[in-house]
């Protein structure tokens, strides 16, 4: 196969150069064969703000790119014997699947709701709630890393068989001493996330540690890790509403934009059928 690559990069100094004309569709910028890649071709396809030299480098990337593409392609219609149908077929896949999901992209834009309800979600967990069984442990606790040298870790250690009498000692404490704290205690967190940093992240049957376990005190050479647990969830069980509150809500949206897909392929088509805008030939 002939080919015939032209660049003319000193007519990029002009930037009419790529400004689409009525009756000219621009000059050529690379030919394989009786293909050719036309300026206007590419114009639309230059990010803006280019300086003069980057937009020569990107013509020449892209007509590069374009030849070896057309090679290829007819290296292929040489070689192999295609099935035209099918691939226009895919042709038209490619196609709708570029253009539609633009179309439907700005549709949802401008019709999604986004506001989900406590009681939407609630109604989902509720239905759904076999499909939120857990892949980790959750805790409901309080963690605190003291060095070791603290002073009086007599008070936390009090504080916390007291706790929720000593409540003020224990934040007051954490909050001079703790060099990381996890205070949270109406609020779910992976265990294994609050045991990272602590010796305890050795032990292997965590389910167990859990169910065994409501207050903990360990330590090393420099710390001493406080854990104070309320709750808990194990793996298999189902994930309370409280965790995934926001996948849950996340799942409610998606589910709406699947059903404005839904709806706009509807409403085209209704359009279409009313004004008698195409036709299906059976026989």
């Amino acid at each position: 196969m002939r080919l015939i690559l032209i660049f003319n990069i000193i007519l990029l100094t002009s930037c009419q150069y790529f400004q689409p004309k009525e009756k000219d569709q621009g000059k050529v910028i690379a030919r394989v064969g009786e293909k050719e890649l036309l300026s206007s071709n590419i114009s639309a396809l230059i990010p803006a703000n280019l300086s003069l030299t980057d937009s020569a480098a990107f013509v020449e990337k892209f007509a590069l790119d374009w030849v070896k593409k057309q090679l290829m392609i007819g290296r292929a219609e040489e070689a192999v014997d295609f099935n035209e149908a099918r691939i226009q077929n895919k042709v038209l896949d490619y196609q709708y699947a570029l253009m539609v999901h633009e179309l439907e992209k700005k549709y949802i834009d401008a019709n999604l709701n986004e506001e989900v309800s406590d009681e939407e979600i609630s109604a989902y967990y509720d239905e759904k709630s076999e499909n939120f069984v857990l892949r980790e442990n959750l805790a409901k606790c309080l963690y605190f890393k003291i060095p070791s040298k603290a002073p009086n870790v007599w008070r936390l250690r009090r504080a916390l068989r007291n706790f929720p009498r000593d409540t003020a000692e224990v934040w007051s404490y954490s909050e001079e001493y703790a060099v990381k704290a996890f205070v949270e205690d109406s609020v779910w967190v992976k265990f294994d996330e609050v045991l990272q940093e602590t010796p305890l992240k050795e032990v292997n049957d965590k389910a167990s540690f859990l169910k065994t376990n409501n207050s903990v005190e360990v330590s090393d050479e420099e710390f001493i890790y406080f854990l104070k647990i309320f709750d808990y969830k194990t793996v298999g069980q189902i994930a309370p509403l409280e965790f995934i509150r926001e996948s849950v809500s996340e799942i409610i949206i998606n589910k709406r934009k699947i059903a404005l897909k839904k709806e706009l392929e509807r409403k085209i088509y209704e359009e279409a059928e009313q004004s008698n805008a195409f036709e299906i030939y059976t026989n």
